[in-house]
């Protein structure tokens, strides 16, 4: 079966290209965009529009490091964006941050020793919820506060997610201007509910086959579950708002 081809008024320059891993991180700013348009392509989805005057495309990856590299280069591809950004969710690292903060990356890195330098000149404002420093990338969800206290222990992070170095490196190799911009979705509070890494699908739908188990072998799963959904609203809303001044400033930066 053909792919079908992207919607014509998208299918060339975008100003602004955003790559996340879930359609709930982006939802709220996409709200704000106009002339919308999905597609599907190489297994991603798509979507393009007008934030005011500026082309934005946006590609959902599902979750991960492997995902999240040929995503953005399909992204590249397909749009030539002036500028990628690599948004969404991430945890806290640090026990100050905490649910809608904003992290801007300085430097991303791995568990594996992988890391890249991003250009950024933004002070931070702690007091005001902006965080500028390292993100670093894991492979799994990361879900206890004991491990997220050695991860920020051993690299030396503000933030972990598991998609922005990935970004970050296919940017470096097409020579497209980069940054990450991150929202805390869990702090350091509480441990994340067991059943996030069963029932969260690579997409960010949720299996509910799976849920249904969870809840009838641990009823308070319901709980947990609905307060971890009604963190990541309110993360994507602060997110959505700070994407409002990045995204134009870049485009302004530009003319």
């Amino acid at each position: 079966m053909t792919t079908p081809p992207p919607p014509e008024n998208n299918a060339a320059h975008a100003d602004i290209g955003i790559v996340c891993a879930l359609p709930m991180e982006i939802a709220p700013f996409l709200e704000r965009c106009e002339k919308l348009r999905k597609y599907k392509s190489d297994h991603f989805v798509f979507r393009g529009g007008r934030y005011g005057e500026i082309k934005v495309a946006i590609v959902e990856t599902g979750t991960g490091f492997a995902p999240a590299r040929r995503a953005t280069q399909a992204l590249i591809d397909a749009h030539s964006p002036a500028w990628i950004l690599s948004a969404g969710f991430s945890g806290a690292l640090q026990p100050e941050m905490k649910i809608g903060h904003i992290v801007m990356a300085n430097d991303v890195c791995d568990v594996h020793g992988q890391e890249l330098r991003v250009d950024i000149n933004m002070p931070a404002n702690p007091e005001g919820g902006l965080y500028v420093g390292r993100i670093l990338n894991t492979d799994e969800i990361v879900r206890t506060v004991d491990e997220k206290r050695q991860l920020a222990e051993q690299h030396h992070a503000l933030a972990v997610d598991m998609e922005s170095l990935a970004v970050a490196q296919v940017c470096r190799d097409t020579q497209t201007r980069f940054l990450a911009v991150r929202v805390i979705s869990d702090d350091m509070s509480a441990d994340l509910p067991p059943e996030v890494l069963s029932i969260l699908g690579a997409t960010g739908t949720y299996r509910v086959g799976a849920a249904m188990g969870a809840m009838w072998k641990r009823p308070a799963a319901v709980k947990d579950l609905w307060k971890l959904r009604e963190s990541a609203n309110f993360a994507a809303e602060r997110l959505a708002i700070f994407l409002d001044g990045v995204v134009a400033q870049l485009y302004e930066s530009r003319h």
